[in-house]
């Protein structure tokens, strides 16, 4: 039994420990994957996805204008009915009292009541309520335009802050090494310090260069930190799974057809969209200008009834009389309605809004340009960063060898200490400026892709 017992604690204890190694070890998030999560659970896109509601629910508003008004109205009054002659404005504020004028004032109470079923429409206005539609459509075709360009921006920023997060482990890891070697470096000391042979202030040479280069490490953790907590904040994901993908730059480097499928496709580009629906708007206003200032065609009809305790002879009768109507009348009509004074107020408004068209024409152009311009710079950074990526692997085998010579010839007391910082801090540049090299062609390969709104085809290669 105890022979039996010893091999089941054991595998038990294996499996806890990989299971606790499972819990440690986090899944890279690919790029194609954290740019989806972003695209569903970033603030700023559920904003602006909030903002085109609205404006479809003011173009749903405005479809209705057309609609007629039909108010139903019921009233009943008590008070004098003794008109005198004479005209004035009412302004608004004067009482009807419907009533011939008397030879005589008489102040006695009337009650009254009074029916009212009135419609007025505007059936018919040459064009503004459809130019009225087309505006408010231009609306939402803006604020889509400014989400799609939102959405652009976001995954640009996304794509620079992941490439910063392999950039960043690139360092820790040439950082961890540099360490290391530091270590190595003052091991050797130490004991080349016992034997007498090297002088003790090597040592605390050797200690300020490994302290350094901890405090380095801790400054690189800190900034990889950072980046991951606003990936986070853009996804919703924890940053501890801010893990980037260690393969992209290998992949990307590797593949030889890259200039081949990175073409430009500058006509459905999201800048250049939202400009031109900021263009068409403007030109939807100006036919709107010019429409709502047109003759308008209205039906008008009402329904009424009346009752007052005052009857056809002039007698006032008891107030209770007064209930219920005792006439009852209609009307229909259509007018049309025009102020010659609006001509005037046309020609203003349009000359305002010609000169906003004109503006905003004057900004698509100039995103144009810097559309051309950013896409011709992206290829002269490619090309650059391609050449020195085939370059830097020179400096750093060259870089290596020179460190080992130098660790070698220390060890044997053919040079001192500041020569063997010299080659290392040699060797730590070559390292850094390869992995830099790496980032920066890596990079320069997402801003075309980027720039060019071709963004697909490079992470199409990822998969």
């Amino acid at each position: 039994m105890q022979n039996f017992k010893t091999p089941v604690l054991v595998l038990l204890c294996l499996c806890l420990a990989l299971k606790g190694f499972g819990q440690q070890y986090l899944q890279p998030i690919k790029l194609v994957e954290l740019l989806n999560r972003v695209n569903s659970s970033a603030p700023t896109l559920l904003a602006d996805s909030a903002a085109i509601g609205i404006k479809q629910s003011q173009a749903a508003e405005t479809r209705n204008n057309w609609l007629p008004n039909l108010k139903l109205n019921y009233q009943a009054d008590i008070g004098t009915n003794n008109n005198t002659a004479g005209p004035y404005f009412g302004f608004g504020i004067v009482p009807s009292n419907s009533r011939g004028v008397r030879t005589e004032s008489n102040t006695n109470a009337v009650l009254t009541n009074l029916g009212i079923a009135a419609l007025d429409w505007e059936i018919y206005n040459f064009g503004a309520y459809n130019a009225q539609n087309k505006v408010a459509e231009s609306d939402v075709s803006v604020e889509q335009s400014q989400f799609q360009q939102s959405k652009y921006r976001l995954q640009a920023y996304t794509i620079g802050n992941y490439l910063q997060l392999l950039r960043l482990q690139d360092y820790l890891n040439i950082q961890a090494r540099n360490i290391e070697r530091n270590q190595q470096i003052r091991r050797s000391i130490q004991s080349l310090a016992k034997s007498g042979i090297r002088p003790g202030v090597d040592t605390s040479i050797a200690e300020a260069e490994l302290s350094k280069a901890r405090l380095t490490y801790l400054e690189l953790n800190n900034q990889l930190k950072q980046t991951q907590l606003q990936l986070a904040a853009l996804s919703g994901l924890s940053y501890q799974a801010m893990v980037p993908d260690t393969l992209i730059e290998t992949r990307l480097i590797l593949q030889e057809n890259i200039p081949d499928i990175l073409v430009a496709d500058t006509a459905n580009h999201p800048i250049i969209n939202y400009y031109q629906s900021v263009v068409q708007n403007s030109r939807e206003r100006e036919s709107l200008v010019k429409k709502q200032y047109n003759p308008k065609i209205l039906l008008e009809a009402a329904a009424w009834g009346r009752g007052a305790s005052i009857d056809g002879n002039d007698r006032y009768n008891s107030l209770s009389n007064g209930w219920g109507f005792d006439r009852s009348n209609y009307l229909v009509g259509v007018g049309i309605s025009y102020n010659l004074f609006d001509m005037r107020r046309k020609q203003l408004k349009l000359r305002t809004q010609k000169s906003a068209t004109d503006y905003a024409l004057r900004r698509l152009d100039e995103q144009k340009n810097l559309l051309t311009l950013s896409v011709n710079q992206a290829d002269v950074e490619l090309n650059t960063a391609k050449q020195r990526l085939t370059e830097i692997p020179n400096q750093l085998k060259a870089a290596n060898a020179g460190y080992r010579q130098k660790l070698s010839l220390y060890k044997s007391g053919l040079t001192d200490i500041i020569e063997l910082n010299a080659a290392l801090n040699i060797l730590y540049r070559a390292e850094t400026d390869y992995a830099q090299a790496r980032f920066a062609y890596i990079s320069a390969l997402f801003q075309k892709a980027v720039t060019a709104n071709n963004l697909s085809s490079v992470l199409n290669l990822l998969n």
